[in-house]
């Protein structure tokens, strides 16, 4: 009854059809390369010692990735302790400052060795040792004090809402530490605003 004409049974021409935007980058996988990844995922170990190895693995992959976030400070698998923009913000706050701390340890092993060392030669020295211990533990309790304070005012004005509870011994503990070995690496160099 009805006829089409040929311009009606004929398909778009693709220049006419518009063209997908987005995406997700690759290919959509087959319904069997699915099923497998789904099976593979689901996979129990059939005894203990597939489990022990798959254990290992994983927690391999694990410390693998957070080896990498020590360097790069990547936020997501950092260790608990150090996760979170207060944390990274004190972390910046003690590495943008120099600090007495930071060289207590290597100037008191110095100075105890001298005293040893050169004990029985300078009856003066000992002496000269302990005053030079006591003028370091000040500094050191005056430098603790001025971190710490100023840490908790620079995270209360900057985060009012997060919890802020042992803030400052962490950024203490980090102090007592040689700015190269500290982990996570610092972010901000000496002198530099904290963001």
């Amino acid at each position: 009854m009805f006829r089409r004409t040929k311009s009606e049974t004929s398909p778009q021409t693709p220049a006419s059809t518009p063209a997908k935007v987005g995406g997700k980058g690759r290919p959509t996988p087959t319904r069997r390369e699915a099923e497998a990844a789904r099976k593979q995922a689901l996979k129990k170990p059939r005894n203990r010692k597939e489990a022990a190895a798959y254990r290992r693995e994983k927690v391999r992959l694990e410390r693998g990735k957070m080896q990498e976030a020590m360097k790069t400070g990547d936020d997501r698998y950092l260790p608990a302790a150090d996760k979170g923009p207060v944390r990274r913000f004190a972390r910046d706050y003690v590495d943008a400052r120099w600090s007495v701390m930071e060289f207590a340890l290597p100037v008191l092993l110095v100075v105890s060795l001298l005293g040893v060392v050169f004990a029985q030669a300078f009856v003066w020295l000992p002496g000269l040792v302990n005053i030079l211990f006591l003028l370091m533990i000040v500094a050191i309790a005056a430098d603790w004090f001025l971190l710490t304070s100023g840490l908790k005012r620079a995270v209360a004005r900057k985060f009012p809402t997060e919890p802020a509870k042992g803030i400052g011994f962490y950024a203490v503990r980090r102090t007592m530490q040689m700015r190269r070995w500290r982990l996570p690496k610092p972010m901000v160099a000496r002198g530099e605003k904290p963001a």
